[in-house]
């Protein structure tokens, strides 16, 4: 039986060198969130929110069209394990994520469209309806969550853009300022994060630009003010903090995909029988209850997402 969330009180990424020994290991989960939960980081969101220009806006309407087969991930828990490398590359990132500064914040749409514009993010996150979906995440370290999204379809802000016919992909970046994040003085990597969807992709109903979460403004360690979802894919593909929306005609590259393309490509679809080189794909742990649980072809999305990839090699879909 589907199982649908509606209280307003929700009671209840990606390393690219993560062991597998140790993100299959429940006791250290556990123990991350212990440390997590020690530096308050849900306490010092709550005290942002209070001054967020957009708090009115929730919660949003649930979409009953979205819905789940297993609990939500609770509150306290996803909020202090996330992956967020420009404030460091351990998990229990979520106190080192409040330097981020998300007023002002401006989002610049542009590239191959006919209505190129630059918005502040409150008047962006205004012109839509906002709304609430469920939705599975899966770690390509081969861990998962659930989450109430609160946002709006990708696909409407397409719309808005107007993109001209030989646009055939948007490319995402976000913020780049070493002194807000100081994951960005590392030079491994090579900022910006930027990622990419096609613009099949985006024309599904699915791909979720998300503003909020649990019933309030997103909480900076999820990716305020702006991230993107897409469930179907592998977390790392659903990148945070964005501050360019690109529409292009040649596929973007993906900050993990520069890195290490063989392990983290441009599709990076979640299949169990497609593994990860380093480790299988074929099960995750469920984050909040740790149990071990067989992982669904693209992430049990495949009714909203499957057509769109018959006939396609599989070895360039899943990585």
């Amino acid at each position: 039986m589907a199982f649908i969330h509606r209280r307003r009180s929700w009671a209840i990424s990606e390393a690219l060198a993560t062991p597998e020994e140790m993100f299959l290991n429940r006791r250290s989960i556990l123990a991350g969130m212990g440390i997590g939960l020690a530096a308050a980081a849900l306490p010092r969101a709550a005290r942002a929110e209070d001054a967020d220009p957009t708090a009115d806006l929730y919660p949003a309407k649930p979409n009953a069209a979205y819905k789940l087969d297993r609990a939500l991930t609770p509150e306290e828990i996803n909020a202090n394990y996330n992956n967020f490398y420009e404030y460091g590359t351990y998990k229990e990132i979520a106190a080192n994520a409040q330097q981020l500064k998300t007023r002002p914040w401006e989002v610049e749409i542009g590239g191959l469209v006919d209505k190129p514009m630059t918005l502040a993010i409150d008047d962006l996150i205004r012109k839509f309806p906002l709304e609430t979906r469920l939705y599975r995440h899966r770690c390509v370290e081969a861990w998962s969550m659930t989450i109430p999204w609160s946002g709006f379809p990708l696909k409407a802000l397409v719309a808005m853009a107007s993109p001209k016919a030989d646009a055939k992909f948007i490319r995402f970046e976000t913020f780049n300022d070493p002194a807000m994040a100081p994951g960005q003085n590392d030079f491994v990597y090579p900022w910006p994060y930027i990622e990419g969807v096609t613009i099949e992709e985006a024309a599904l109903d699915l791909p979720f630009l998300v503003t909020g979460a649990y019933d309030k403004p997103l909480a900076k360690q999820f990716g305020a003010p702006l991230r993107l979802a897409l469930p179907w894919k592998y977390g790392f593909k659903s990148i945070k903090s964005i501050r360019k929306i690109d529409f292009v005609a040649e596929q973007p590259v993906g900050l993990w995909e520069a890195i290490q393309p063989s392990e983290y490509g441009f599709w990076a679809n979640v299949n169990p029988e497609v593994p990860h080189p380093r480790w299988s794909q074929a099960k995750e742990r469920v984050l909040h209850t740790g149990e071990l649980v067989p992982t669904q072809l693209f992430n049990g999305y495949a009714a909203e997402v499957g057509q769109l990839y018959a006939g396609k090699d599989p070895a360039k879909l899943y990585m």
